[in-house]
């Protein structure tokens, strides 16, 4: 077998085919489209009739965890409880950022950083960004002033 792979040759194959090409021959054009012909039957064979048309569309189900016949008062309070879920999550999520904070600080003091310079560039970085945020945002509308506890108690009751 190693034999057989050692006579072949893809430089050898481009030349003969270079060299078989350039003899003038008639039959060189029909030979090649129907060489052509038959490889793209083949290939056509090979591909499902699956992926030749549109694919079906997909059959969409909801499902719902809340109640249909929920009223206005149990859907605000609802909505009131997750902020409030919320609003608790981000605290941690704070207190854990600060807690980060204070341990890179201690960190840096063992390692005889400039820490309190540090400090001063990252908060002045922090205001700046905050204040170009605030200088891009909207105008507050009267409704986006209320907080979520007066929107919670005047809803609720």
């Amino acid at each position: 077998m190693k034999e057989f792979f050692r006579s072949i040759s893809p430089r050898r194959a481009a030349q003969d085919l270079i060299t078989v090409w350039q003899e003038p021959n008639r039959h060189r054009w029909p030979v090649l489209g129907l060489a052509l012909a038959i490889t793209f039957s083949l290939f056509m064979l090979f591909i499902p009739d699956d992926y030749r048309t549109q694919p079906a569309a997909p059959e969409i189900i909801f499902i719902s965890t809340y109640e249909d016949n929920r009223t206005e008062q149990e859907i605000i309070a609802s909505n009131c409880r997750n902020q409030e879920l919320k609003d608790a999550m981000q605290a941690r999520l704070d207190a854990r950022a600060e807690l980060r904070r204070e341990m890179y600080i201690a960190l840096g003091r063992a390692t005889f950083l400039d820490v309190d310079k540090m400090v001063e560039e990252a908060e002045a970085n922090r205001a700046a960004a905050e204040a170009e945020a605030a200088a891009n945002a909207p105008e507050p509308t009267p409704e986006q002033l209320v907080t979520v506890e007066e929107y919670c108690a005047r809803a609720l009751g």
